[in-house]
Parts: structure tokens; sequence; C-alpha cells
């Protein structure tokens, strides 16, 4: 299809939907105008003892004389009003108030025109006329909706009674959960219908919430999902604390329904709640604990003014560094990366964010380019380098290692000795837990990239290089909880490498949060390592996942265990013995000491790395083993 083509469509949509306004609005229109006419007839009928023939012939005449200009001021003020401007489906109370505003004005419209056409007529003619009409208008504009309501009603309770209705458990009788039960009922497409309610007010108990009983606190969950048959249940609790919503979705999953529920508590403020905005729960739902947060007053004094370049920019811990550092007033942000998707995704956000107020520069490139990245760090002269540019596979670099010791380790030295060319302030590696005694490939990488900054550090005083080390990110690229949620969508197996293996996790903007706080802390050559709470035990994430989506593990969802890949270990560690530990002001930050090693030996191992992976050594898990002890090549 042409573009002109695709243009005289949307012309000819917006024709279609102008049309179909003015013939609802030309309806109400003459709506209006009977009410006008039928309302003051019957003040005057009223007035006459409700008999035509007592009405005297001049009131009448005086009737039929006044009915035409009255009509006209009605229309006028109405459309002064807007009240031709609404959607008729949405009609609500503010209509009303401002229904009251206008008979304000047609009011004084009335008693103006008595004087000026030298109206005689009875004061309960006024009285009663104005009534009429008023509650007659109102009555129109809301018609519609009541007559939606009704049919959606009827639909509904067809459909239920054919079975074709899925059965609702709304969590909490409060705001959010009203609109929740409101938009089930007026919705004829959802096909789902809300018979009880949960919430732990016993004052609450016994009573309906649009006509929907509340059967219980969160106790009562399991028993009351089984009484009344319940497929799904909407947890409409934004204002729930982390605790609370783990205990109820704890309690939920053993009910055998698909859960979901509202994201957070902005939405109820902003009245963004809707039936739209729920969400699959997730793991992040069952962490059990608040959100990790910042002393954003020392990371906003760190970050405003400067030019902040990141590597990886189009990454899952790249993009959100971009969206906290925007947040903070860099003097220029600049997004580095290789895959331009990525990057035009992240730089397309943020110029819709901030609409020209922020110096945003995207930059396509490889930070295994000496000469690109060179020229970027010469030409922007960046403050600080957050460098999140890496290969993060684990199964993927075992059979690709020259590729992660290219881009990971070389690109890391190469964008270090740039940095430290242009006179970068601070140099912030991003780092894995994978790194500590590492045993497969991906992991040993990292730990060289560590063994770089630390060495760089030591040769470039005048740059504060840091390492920054945390474990697995929620939600992020190659994550493990997309994979399960896919899975279960494609109805499984659901595939866990080992019964027991577990791992720290992390949302991606609390690691980010904590990633600029512990490089507002950096003095050069630290590995700072994040405190991720409790481990999650893997088996146990996949067995809620799918229960929260209202499936039985093992028998609506197969779990398959397919055993650890090259180089997966059970568990990971923060911390190598040596590496010792230091506390910082904010308690989930913490300090490894710098480990000794001779900086002229490792050039020397940097310089046969980079020279085997160009070639393709076969060899070159080997030579990384002699840089890396605890890296066992073909380890299980």
């Amino acid at each position: 299809m042409s573009k002109e083509q695709t243009i005289n469509n949307k012309k000819k949509g917006s024709h279609k939907f102008d049309l179909k306004w003015v013939a609802h609005s030309i309806v109400v229109i003459l709506a209006d105008l009977a009410v006008v006419m039928f309302s003051y007839f019957a003040a005057l009928w009223i007035r006459f003892d409700m008999q035509f023939g007592k009405i005297p012939n001049e009131y009448f005449k005086t009737y039929l004389r006044i009915m035409p200009v009255w009509c006209v001021i009605t229309i006028v003020v109405f459309f002064l009003f807007k009240l031709y401007h609404s959607i008729w489906t949405y009609v609500s109370i503010d209509e009303a108030f401002v229904m009251i505003k206008a008979y304000t004005v047609l009011v004084c419209c009335y008693i103006l025109s008595k004087y000026i056409m030298e109206i005689d007529m009875p004061r309960s003619f006024y009285f009663f006329g104005i009534f009429i009409a008023f509650v007659l208008h109102v009555f129109v504009r809301f018609a519609y909706r009541l007559l939606h309501f009704l049919t959606t009603r009827y639909s509904k309770i067809s459909e239920y009674r054919t079975g074709d209705v899925e059965n609702v458990m709304i969590i909490g009788g409060g705001s959010a959960g009203s609109v929740m039960i409101r938009e089930l009922n007026s919705d004829k497409h959802l096909n789902q219908r809300p018979v009880c309610i949960i919430d732990d007010n016993a004052g609450k108990v016994g009573r309906e919430l649009y006509g929907v009983p509340i059967v219980g606190g969160r106790a009562d969950i399991v028993e009351k999902a089984a009484e009344y048959d319940v497929g799904s249940i909407i947890l409409a609790m934004p204002t729930a604390s982390p605790q609370d919503r783990k205990e109820i979705l704890d309690i939920c999953k053993e009910t055998g329904a698909k859960v979901r529920a509202l994201p957070g508590v902005y939405q109820l403020a902003n009245g963004d709640v809707s039936i739209s905005r729920l969400k699959d729960v997730e793991l992040t739902d069952l962490l059990g604990r608040d959100p990790i947060e910042i002393d954003n007053d020392e990371v906003f004094k760190m970050l405003k003014g400067k030019t902040i370049l990141v590597t990886g920019g189009g990454g899952s811990i790249g993009s959100e560094l971009c969206r906290q550092i925007a947040a903070h007033q860099p003097k220029q942000l600049i997004i580095f990366d290789v895959y331009e998707n990525n990057a035009y995704a992240i730089q397309q956000e943020l110029i819709r964010k901030y609409q020209g107020k922020l110096n945003l520069v995207t930059l396509i490139g490889s930070v295994r380019n000496t000469h690109r990245i060179n020229s970027v760090m010469n030409k922007y002269k960046p403050d600080i380098v957050f460098h999140a540019a890496a290969h993060k596979h684990v199964p993927l670099m075992e059979d690709s290692p020259c590729e992660a010791i290219k881009n990971n380790v070389m690109g890391t030295y190469k964008t270090a000795q740039a940095a430290a060319a242009a006179g970068v302030k601070t140099f912030v590696l991003i780092s894995t837990d994978k790194a500590v005694n590492p045993t497969n490939l991906m992991g040993a990488s990292k730990r060289i990239c560590e063994m770089v900054i630390q060495m760089m550090n030591r040769k470039v005083p005048t740059t504060n290089f840091v390492a920054v080390r945390f474990g697995n990110v929620l939600g992020s690229n190659g994550s493990v909880v997309p994979l399960f949620q896919q899975q279960i969508a494609e109805g499984g197996p659901v595939t866990v490498t080992h019964k027991d293996i577990i791992r720290y996790f992390m949302t991606i903007p609390e690691a980010v949060s904590l990633v600029l706080q512990a490089s507002q802390y950096a003095k050069g050559g630290e590995i700072f390592v994040l405190d991720m709470g409790d481990p999650v035990k893997i088996d146990d994430m996949a067995r809620n996942l799918i229960k929260l989506s209202g499936y039985t593990p093992d028998v609506d969802i197969k779990i398959e265990y397919t055993g650890l890949r090259p180089g997966e270990k059970l568990f990971e560690e923060k911390l190598m013995d040596e590496e010792g530990i230091q506390t910082t002001a904010n308690k989930l930050i913490f300090i490894g000491k710098p480990i000794e090693m001779d900086d002229e030996w490792f050039l020397k191992k940097l310089d046969e790395l980079d020279k085997d992976s160009q070639e393709d050594d076969e060899n070159i898990k080997k030579y990384v083993q002699g840089i890396v002890p605890t890296y066992k090549p073909g380890s299980m």
C-alpha cells in the first residue's frame, strides 16, 4: 500500500469517526429539544390540575411563542458547556455537575428573556418546567450508558447460564477492587464475572460491593475459591506491602486459579486502574521484600552536569542505566552499542520522555574496535563511563570462547585504555557473581575483566577504575524467568537444569540503582559487591510460576530436569576468599579489596589472549585457565 493510500485511508477513518459523533450529537440535540418542549408543557398541565381544558388560551399561545427561543437558548448553552462532546458509554457523575452549571446559566437566560419578551406566565410554570427539564436532560445523557449496562449484564447472565463465563475472585475491597468489578461487569467481551471479594477488613465481611459479596479475609481464599468455583483471581491491592503481597500470593497459588495483579500504587493515584493494566504475577511479587532504595541526593550530585557514556547502552542493564542517568540531569548522555535496534529503542524512549530536554547522543560501534572507541572517547570526553557491553550467556560462550575473550576481555581492555587516554574521571565495569571462582568461560572472562580494571587503576591513578558485581537480574535478556513464562504459555515442559540449583535475584532497576550509588563511592580499584538478599531455589520458582498461572506442576505443566550445563554451578558466590570484605554507608553495597598480582605478567597474558582469540585458537580455554586457575575447561 502506498503512502498516499495510507493517508487517504486514515482520512476516511477520521471522517467515519466524525460522522458517527455528529450523528450521536444530533440525536441528543433532538432529544434535548423534545425535553424542553415537553417539560414546560407538562408544567402548565400540572399547574392547571392536570387537565388540558383548564389551560387558558393566552398561556398556551405564550408557550408556543417562547418555546422556539428557549430551545435555541438551551442548545447554545449546552454547546458552550460541551454537553454534546461526551463519549456516551462513559458518561459519569461529572456530566451531572456540568449540567448544574449549564442550568444556572439557563435560568439566568430565561429570566432575562422573560423581561425582554414580556412573558407573563404563572410562577409554578418556571419552577416545574426547570425541574422536569433538568431531570430529563440528565436522564437523556445517562440513558445510553444504562442501556449499555443492561444489555451487557443480560449477555453476561446468558453466558453464565451456558457456562461460558469464568468466575473471578477479587482480592481487595477498596478503590482498585471497585474499578475492577465495574469494568468486569460492564465489558461484555471479557467473559469474566466477579463472584466474590476477599478483604482483611473484618468490618467489610458480609457486605457487598456493586452487588458482589465480601466473603472473608486472606485465610479464606482457598476455601472460597473452591466454593465459588473461581477460575481467575485478581489481586487489586496496589498499596499492599511487598510482604503482604507475598503472603497472599503464597495462598493464591494453592487454589489452582490463574492469578493476575495490578503492578503498583502509582496507577491508583493516576486513575490508571483497569483490566488492561493487569499483569501476570511474576517472581518479583514473591520476593517478599521492599524495593531496594538508594540515596538519590548523592547520585544526583554525582551525575548532574556530567558527560556520561554507557557502552552496551541498548542492553537490559545498559538501557536501564540510561533511563536512570537521564533522570538525574546529566550534561550529556552517550549511548554506545553495536546492536542498532537496541540502541534505537532506548534512544526513542528517552526522546519521547524528555522532549528535547536531554542532550542525548546515540552511537553505533563495537568496543572491540580500538579506533572507534578511541575516537568516541576523544571526541566527547566523558566524565564517567559505565561499561555494560558484554557477552553474558554461559552455554553460548562455552561454545564460542574466542568471541567471549574478544568482546568481554579485549573489549574491556580497549575501552579502559581509551577512557584513561581521554581523561575519564570514573570508569565502572558491570561484572557478575559468576566471576567469583569461575567454572565457566563467561565467568572466567568477566574475572579477567575485573583484573583488567584493577591493573588499569594502578597504572592510571587519575582515573578511578572500579567494578560492580551482582547476580541474576529478573527480566534481563536471556534470564530464566522469561524463559519459564514462555514455556508455560506453550504448555510446557518447563526445563530446570538441577533440582537443587539456587541463584540470587534482583530487579533490573534495583541493580542499576545500586550500581549508580556504588560508583559514587569509587576511589579506585574496588570491586563493589551488591547484597541481593536471600537466594531463590530455581525449582521452587518454576513451580510457583506454574501455580500462579493457574496450572498444577507435573500434572498440567511438566517440569523436566536437564542436568547442569557445562561450567554451571549449583550456587554462586559473592567473594573470593582472598578478597575480604568492607562495608559502605549503604548496607547493601560491600567492597572486596584488590587482589595483588604481577601487572607485567598479566599484560603479557593479555597480549597472548588477544592474539589467540583473533586466530580462533582451539586451546583458548587452556590459556584462560592459565590466568584464572579456578576455571576448569569442560567442568560440570
